[in-house]
């Protein structure tokens, strides 16, 4: 099955689904320069390193996977980082308030609005508090096209992410999606989730109303 989201100017977005609980993981590959950075190394060592060596090859350059980010702690989005930074030698990235939880030393800790530089693309950290303490969604702003949210176990298509129906954790994390991603990017925005389809905030925006009367 190919991996290939989208091929964009700049970059590609790959995708595969690890498992029993359908992780997602994600691949962007900078076509000039070949960095790489990898979302949620949720699983299955052999099947993310075949994902990168699929990614290799929209590159005319020397591939380097230049970081492994996190979304989030919870333990089916980090089975194989461990793994993966031990084969790789790669720098790791996740939420201040999520790093120490990791299975690895955490070498960039974000915050919100924090901004990662690599050669050919930059991402923005924005931090959604509510399914963790410090859950993190990294955003790519194509300037030609849509932008590409990795929301994590944050946002779906249908609603936030699970809060264990606390009702202040459900609050919060309704809130920071609403303020920081439907208030902050357009419709067009593309929704790559941890688990599951993608969908766009075009497609959601319209029920988060409903989300916040249902309270979940």
């Amino acid at each position: 099955m190919d991996s290939l989201l989208y091929d964009l100017p700049a970059l590609t977005i790959r995708s595969i689904s690890v498992s029993e609980m359908d992780n997602n993981v994600y691949l962007l590959t900078a076509k000039e320069s070949g960095a790489q950075l990898l979302i949620d190394a949720a699983d299955d060592l052999p099947a993310i390193r075949q994902l990168i060596a699929d990614g290799a090859a929209d590159t005319k350059a020397e591939p380097k996977l230049a970081l492994i980010a996190t979304t989030h702690q919870h333990w089916d989005h980090v089975r194989a980082l461990k793994e993966l930074v031990e084969a790789t030698g790669a720098r790791t990235a996740a939420g201040t308030d999520d790093a120490e939880a990791l299975p690895v030393p955490v070498d960039v800790r974000l915050s919100h609005g924090d901004v990662g530089n690599f050669d050919g693309f930059n991402v923005t950290a924005v931090h959604l508090r509510g399914h963790t303490p410090g859950s993190i969604a990294f955003v790519y702003e194509d300037p030609e096209g849509p932008a590409h949210i990795f929301s994590g176990d944050s946002l779906f298509p249908g609603g936030v992410g699970n809060t264990q129906k606390d009702p202040e954790r459900f609050a919060q994390l309704l809130d920071d999606v609403t303020e920081r991603l439907f208030g902050t990017y357009p419709d067009t925005a593309v929704v790559h989730p941890g688990h599951g389809k993608p969908t766009t905030l075009g497609a959601e925006r319209p029920h988060l109303e409903e989300w916040r009367a249902r309270g979940w």
